[in-house]
């Protein structure tokens, strides 16, 4: 029988809903309660200002955030292997890319400077920050680093 710590909130990538998942469920494809679709999918998902605190504030595994925008080479360069990293990080942690044109406030609010800017958020608390672009391979040893 599970109990209340064994319970994981995790924020659907598709509608945002908070969803109770068992955490030795993570690695089973679990799906959403509300829109059924899976919880994770491989891939990082783009945040906007509405579902940006469902996945920073209230899910409960980490979320690794690409700061990033259209106009930025190293951005656009790094975007092929943060979606490799996302493929290789989850279940244990979701991965997403924020718009820092379309989401200032967001941008500000974590006081990106230079972007491409990786931040891992956990709890709504900031708990690492790397700037630059990165091979595949090298943001998945960092993320893992700082668990």
């Amino acid at each position: 029988m599970n109990t209340a710590t064994d319970l994981l909130q995790i924020a659907c990538p598709h509608c945002n809903a908070i969803n109770r998942v068992p955490a030795a469920r993570l690695g089973q494809s679990p799906a959403c309660g509300r829109c059924h679709q899976g919880l994770f999918t491989g891939t990082p998902m783009v945040l906007n200002a509405a579902a940006f605190d469902a996945h920073a504030t209230r899910s409960q595994i980490p979320l690794l955030v690409d700061f990033w925008a259209n106009w930025c080479g190293p951005c656009r360069q790094m975007a092929p292997e943060f979606a490799k990293a996302a493929g290789q990080l989850e279940p244990r942690m979701r991965l997403a890319k924020l718009d820092t044109e379309a989401e200032p406030a967001i941008a500000t609010r974590y006081g990106i400077r230079s972007i491409p800017t990786m931040v891992l958020i956990l709890g709504g608390r900031e708990i690492a920050r790397q700037s630059g672009a990165m091979p595949a391979s090298s943001i998945v040893q960092w993320a893992s680093a700082q668990r």
